[in-house]
């Protein structure tokens, strides 16, 4: 008997590397959402074509609803945590607090501190050299913990930021598929997802933080701007930490031999 996730990969590996058709991808969309009038995202996360899934969450402002709705469909699915290092306080309580609510199968990754200690001896990288601070904490602690998973899910929105304005629900992120659940739904979605079912907030919303990561290189967001406009305020050109890059497989490291 045919395996479905089997044969999804083998259609995958034919279509790689990019600039071919991904059959994979494209089968996924036109049998879960061939437009956006016929979205049907929990059937796409139950597709067993995605093969071994992951979510990734950064415990930020908007997290909990992610967390809630996917654990509601794999209760025990692996949720990776970054752990920099860097993060606010606030930041860490509030993975606690979520892991005991929502029973999380709560994974911390964190990155080589031997590699750390050599790059980053004084903890100045994210102020002189943010995108190498970056791949050395995220990008490449995370590339680590997906070996082994076929797809990771986020938690990117289309209305969080301009730079994310036409974001897909599914998308390939190098050898690997990408699931945004959350991708079409809007700030208001949001907020009623989180009054719906009683779940607590960052405790840094209130204080003006749409959107969190590492303590260093985030601000509150200031009236009118973008929900991510906090996030590197000093460096207009940065806009992603590195970890959301697409289907060219920039900053994938090479493995030693």
């Amino acid at each position: 008997m045919s395996d479905p996730v089997s044969d999804a990969k083998r259609a995958s590996e034919s279509a790689w590397p990019p600039g071919g058709a991904d059959r994979l991808l494209e089968a996924l969309q036109a049998d879960h959402m061939p437009d956006l009038g016929h979205v049907d995202m929990v059937g796409l996360l139950l597709d067993p074509r995605l093969g071994k899934r992951a979510l990734v969450s950064s415990f930020g402002t908007e997290s909990a609803v992610l967390l809630h709705y996917v654990t509601r469909i794999f209760p025990r699915i692996p949720v990776l945590f970054i752990e920099t290092g860097r993060h606010f306080a606030e930041t860490l309580a509030y993975r606690d607090q979520l892991a005991r609510r929502l029973d999380l199968n709560l994974v911390d990754v964190r990155p080589d501190p031997a590699t750390v200690a050599a790059e980053d001896p004084h903890h100045r990288l994210a102020h002189e050299d943010p995108n190498m601070c970056c791949l050395l904490r995220k990008t490449f602690p995370l590339a680590d913990a997906l070996d082994g998973f076929d797809t990771w899910i986020s938690g990117r929105k289309r209305f969080q930021a301009s730079t994310r304005a036409a974001l897909p629900a599914i998308e390939r992120d190098g050898a690997h598929l990408k699931v945004n659940p959350l991708a079409f739904w809007t700030k208001t979605d949001i907020d009623a997802y989180f009054t719906a079912h009683r779940l607590p907030r960052h405790p840094l919303e209130a204080a003006g933080f749409r959107s969190i990561g590492c303590e260093p290189c985030t601000r509150a967001v200031r009236p009118g701007e973008d929900a991510r406009a906090g996030r590197w305020a000093d460096n207009p050109e940065k806009t992603e930490c590195g970890i959301h890059l697409g289907p060219d497989g920039r900053f994938v490291r090479r493995r030693p031999a």
